[in-house]
């Protein structure tokens, strides 16, 4: 067992960080007599209902998961990298939704078509309430998934999945409109928090710069160097 913790013990602070994001987006959605900002651009209107992007929105379950899961067993200074990006954006969405309350009132009454798709939307809308939109985690998080597909050698390497991941990550952003589940702004916000994390921490490599800080302050107190 021990000799299991030392391997996979960089695990540890990302399931504890979903356990209080879960919990704490949980009594989020759960809140009553609040006063919601309502999110809305005007481009908005001028975006078609389109039940199709329903799969790539759900892909994202999958597609987030498999690249961080990937990179914990087989990259794990990626690993650190992702958990850094990802978990960074999803506690200041959940600080955002916190102090600013926000909705969204795109969701159509009635579904233009019957089909396997729309009633796939129905389901979504029902177990999602359109509130706490902005950053949208969805375009966030695909983001964060692409770029470290990038920044991994082994991926980045084949072609396949270089494109793959450049199309579901870009498909999923464009789902988040399509199926009325964000607005402009909230893909927007999402897009500008990437681009800063993308630059703290595959730029400046923010991940490396701690862990050498960290060393040379051991080294300090040992008394080596």
């Amino acid at each position: 067992m021990k000799s299991f913790y030392e391997k996979y013990r960089h695990g540890v602070p990302m399931v504890i960080f979903m356990a209080v994001y879960l919990l704490w987006f949980c009594l989020l959605e759960q809140r009553t007599n609040v006063n919601y900002m309502v999110v809305h651009m005007n481009i908005d209107d001028y975006i078609p209902f389109c039940e199709l992007f329903v799969v790539p929105y759900l892909l994202w379950f999958v597609y987030v998961p498999a690249v961080v899961v990937y990179l914990f067993f087989k990259d794990k200074d990626g690993y650190w990298n992702s958990v850094v990006f990802l978990c960074t954006g999803m506690l200041i969405f959940l600080i955002i939704s916190t102090f600013i309350p926000n909705i969204q009132h795109l969701r159509l009454r009635v579904m233009p078509r019957d089909n396997v798709f729309t009633r796939l939307v129905w389901m979504l809308w029902r177990t999602d309430t359109p509130t706490n939109l902005f950053p949208s985690i969805h375009v966030y998080n695909s983001l964060g998934a692409h770029f470290a597909v990038l920044a991994n050698e082994r991926l980045s390497g084949k072609k396949w999945i270089r494109r793959s991941s450049l199309c579901l990550c870009v498909s999923i952003i464009l789902s988040t409109m399509f199926i009325k589940q964000h607005s402009m702004f909230d893909v927007l916000t999402a897009l500008i928090m990437g681009t800063v994390m993308y630059a703290v921490v595959y730029s400046y490599n923010v991940v490396s710069v701690y862990r050498y800080q960290a060393a040379k302050r051991s080294r300090k107190r040992a008394g080596i160097g």
